[in-house]
């Protein structure tokens, strides 16, 4: 900012603002310059008289304060409070499946997926690649998907599922992965009826542009897998979130 006072004799100081003023003028400034988008349309707020914006801004700011949390999880997800609190599940019932330690054993195909700590339990679908060579996501929120390219669940190296963080419309199947922790445990039901056992080992977010290939998709000693997610800050302009959010998981009896 430019300083206009700059070369002339310092002026007499003045008392700080009040913060209502302060609260008032900042939400004013930055209404002003900041259109809202509304479906297709974008729209400029009309702002009430400086002497009413004041008041207005002011009890909004009580709010800001009482709110708390929420404000912070409506940083990232618009409708956040009105998605409730994670319900656990319990988990899923049949036979676990042991660990293979052999490469070549033919290993089921993953049919569904549990996730009893964050309340997960849907169905798998098979994902490719895009032409441009990027993991495909599944077409719908509700479902994650196993990458075909990966290991089975429960054969020697990394199984990668997909899912959807959110969208306009509420949470995807997988909002709440990064509240996952070291211990917890993930089950995978293949086309036999056995279930696969993983116990989570790590969660990590990392930003797009410095995503871990190797580390994610890399060969492993173990059978093992890769929860993966968007995450980190959404971007309105891009309409993305600029993260992403992977859990690792090796299998146990």
């Amino acid at each position: 900012m430019e300083n206009r006072d700059r070369g002339l004799p310092r002026r007499t100081p003045r008392s700080e603002p009040s913060w209502p003023t302060v609260i008032a003028t900042t939400m004013r400034l930055w209404l002003e310059r900041h259109p809202v988008l509304i479906g297709s349309k974008t729209i400029r707020i009309r702002l009430p008289a400086r002497k009413h914006f004041a008041a207005v801004a002011l009890a909004a700011g009580l709010l800001v304060v009482a709110g708390g949390a929420a404000g912070l999880a409506m940083t990232r997800h618009a409708t956040a409070p009105r998605w409730g609190a994670v319900t656990p599940i319990p988990a899923p019932v049949g036979p676990i499946a042991g660990v293979v330690h052999v490469q070549d054993v033919k290993v089921p195909l993953p049919v569904a997926l549990a996730i009893p700590d964050i309340g997960v339990q849907t169905r798998l679908i098979d994902l490719g690649v895009t032409a441009a060579g990027a993991l495909q996501v599944p077409s719908s929120t509700a479902v994650a998907g196993w990458y075909t390219g990966s290991s089975r669940p429960g054969a020697i190296g990394p199984a990668v599922i997909a899912g959807h963080i959110d969208s306009y419309q509420g949470p995807g199947i997988f909002f709440r992965l990064s509240q996952l922790r070291p211990g917890d445990r993930v089950y995978v039901r293949r086309a036999d009826g056995t279930i696969a056992l993983f116990r989570v080992t790590a969660v990590r977010s990392y930003a797009k542009d410095r995503f871990p290939t190797l580390s994610v998709y890399g060969p492993t000693p173990d059978a093992e897998l890769r929860l993966i997610t968007c995450g980190g800050t959404f971007d309105p302009a891009l309409r993305s979130y600029l993260s992403n959010t992977v859990v690792y998981a090796v299998q146990v009896n």
